[in-house]
């Protein structure tokens, strides 16, 4: 049986944005030996978490005895008969009842403990094995725990049945749990995250003063910077950034997880790399994408947002390639949420 540990970031959508994923590890309160353990194991975890393969992640080697395995309960297999039932198809019972009327929405940062079993009863992972409760964003996480938390009270401890869909799949890759699983969680506690930026009240109608290109991006200037230099293909850059499809649904944001991101130009979709580059720092521009220029109307990637899309980019900073690593497709960040120019 393989231990594994809870996926703490996110992104957000869990989806992959521009490049690849969330990568934001809330930083865990321990001595200083656990939190360089646990540090260490949360880099690794926020590779996985745009891949919609979150909570959970195998569990770095170490000298540390395994968890004790938790016998699992008699319904493992399947939902008993007084389970509630969303549309969803996620099932769940209230083992103990929480406090208060209040509930966390999908930004908020919980703490919990929890126990996972596979369908056929084999522990997979435990906090309370561990002794150390997990940490996380409730959208950064698998979908039947991004909706399940938000279900919940403070307090309040519920047995999740969740179908192969809402976790890693039927087939995941070696060391990820497969099929329906099985958790006991208790939300000890929880703080609301950062509000999310507004939708832009242009989102679907650019106003006239939106410049065009002859690719067809459309862009206006939101704040002028004072920078005097623009990123070429080839430089880095730190961008904050805000992303919505044209039914006004935000499917990444950086100012949720209140942590800028870097990216290699090069490595961005052509709407990104064409807008960054006409930009200086300290910029803020409002970016029409059509969807030949952002994934497609029907895109490869899994996850990712189809057709036009409408981003808002601040940015922060540029920096020159290391000398030797200039080529396009170079400083791809694997935890990062932007995108492969597929």
């Amino acid at each position: 049986m393989r231990a594994m540990r809870i996926q703490l970031w996110l992104s957000l959508f869990t989806l992959c944005g521009l490049v690849a994923c969330d990568n934001k590890p809330p930083v865990p309160t321990a001595d200083s030996a656990a939190k360089a353990a646990t540090t260490a194991t949360n880099t690794a975890s926020s590779k996985l978490a745009g891949k919609g393969r979150p909570p959970l992640l195998k569990r770095t080697r170490s000298a540390r005895p395994q968890p004790k395995p938790i016998p699992a309960p008699a319904d493992v297999a399947a939902p008993p008969a007084d389970a509630k039932k969303t549309n969803s198809g996620l099932a769940s019972k209230v083992l103990k009842e929480g406090t208060g009327d209040e509930m966390p929405d999908k930004y908020a940062q919980v703490t919990v403990h929890y126990t996972g079993w596979t369908a056929d009863g084999k522990m997979f992972d435990s906090s309370v094995s561990r002794g150390q409760p997990a940490h996380f964003r409730v959208n950064g996480v698998i979908k039947g725990w991004t909706e399940a938390l938000q279900l919940m009270k403070k307090g309040e401890k519920r047995r999740l049945w969740i179908p192969a869909d809402l976790a890693y799949g039927a087939k995941p890759p070696p060391g990820t749990p497969a099929g329906q699983l099985t958790f006991d969680v208790e939300l000890l506690d929880y703080t609301a995250g950062p509000k999310p930026p507004e939708t832009p009240a242009d989102l679907k109608n650019p106003p006239a003063s939106a410049i065009k290109t002859a690719s067809g991006l459309r862009y206006r200037y939101l704040t002028k910077g004072k920078g005097d230099k623009s990123p070429t293909a080839n430089d880095y850059v730190t961008v904050h950034y805000s992303g919505w499809t044209m039914d006004g649904v935000m499917f990444d944001s950086t100012v949720v997880r209140q942590r800028p991101q870097p990216f290699h130009v090069g490595s961005l979709i052509q709407g990104w790399r064409e807008g960054l580059m006409l930009m200086k720092q300290g910029d803020k521009l409002r970016m029409w994408i059509p969807a030949d220029l952002a994934y497609g109307e029907k895109p490869k990637r899994k996850g990712a947002p189809a057709g036009a899309l409408v981003f808002d980019v601040e940015l922060i900073a540029i920096r020159p390639p290391a000398r030797g690593h200039g080529g396009p497709g170079m400083g791809r960040h694997g935890g990062n949420p932007a995108g492969h120019n597929h």
